[in-house]
């Protein structure tokens, strides 16, 4: 039978660590200005591109970061600052960002990853992932990340009846709170790198 323990653990970790909570914000932000089928089809695709890089790693991922001689350390590092990056446009407002930045896709970078599929969740999951021990395992192990990614696609598809709401004001100030948020996640990343640096883990 299929581990019902495992099936939980794996859930509330990832659920945990990718927060659908925390991403309705800046889900918002990010998609502010757009139609609310570009949004809706943003949510999917956002979670699609996060499905198929923790699968990814799950599978191969200690094999790429071997081959690339890449520690994990240096892994969340390079997340955070992306994430920094991002955080930063947030909270100053950059109103004279060229047009053609405007219209990326930001389903894929940066809600895809490293927001949902970032350093600490692709971590989690390939620790999950050796402790499998048979079918029953895998089979707990990929249900926890279907029931994740689900609940990520379920917060951020709904969340749009919030932006009606809150109107542009609102998202000004969901804007702002967001890279505030973002911008603290991204250092958080950043200093446990360091110190699994200093530790010599990296």
């Amino acid at each position: 039978m299929m581990d019902g323990v495992l099936l939980v653990e794996v859930f509330v970790t990832l659920f945990v660590i990718m927060d659908p909570v925390g991403t309705v914000p800046i889900f918002l932000t990010l998609t502010s200005g757009r139609s609310a089928a570009t949004s809706k089809r943003y949510a999917w695709q956002a979670v699609a591109v996060s499905f198929l890089v923790i699968t990814a790693f799950a599978f191969f991922g200690q094999q790429i970061l071997n081959y690339l001689h890449i520690s994990l350390p240096a892994l969340q590092c390079a997340g955070g600052l992306l994430l920094l990056l991002v955080a930063l446009e947030l909270l100053t407002g950059n109103e004279s960002e060229p047009k053609a930045q405007q219209d990326a896709n930001v389903a894929l970078v940066p809600l895809g990853t490293p927001l949902l599929a970032g350093p600490g969740a692709i971590v989690a999951t390939m620790l999950f992932v050796e402790e499998i021990d048979g079918p029953d395992d895998l089979s707990a192990v990929a249900l926890g990340i279907v029931g994740v990614h689900l609940t990520l696609w379920a917060a951020m598809r709904y969340s749009l009846p919030i932006l009606k709401v809150i109107r542009e004001g609102g998202v000004l100030l969901v804007t702002r709170i967001a890279g505030l948020l973002l911008s603290a996640i991204a250092v958080q990343l950043v200093a446990d790198a360091v110190r699994a640096f200093i530790a010599g883990e990296g």
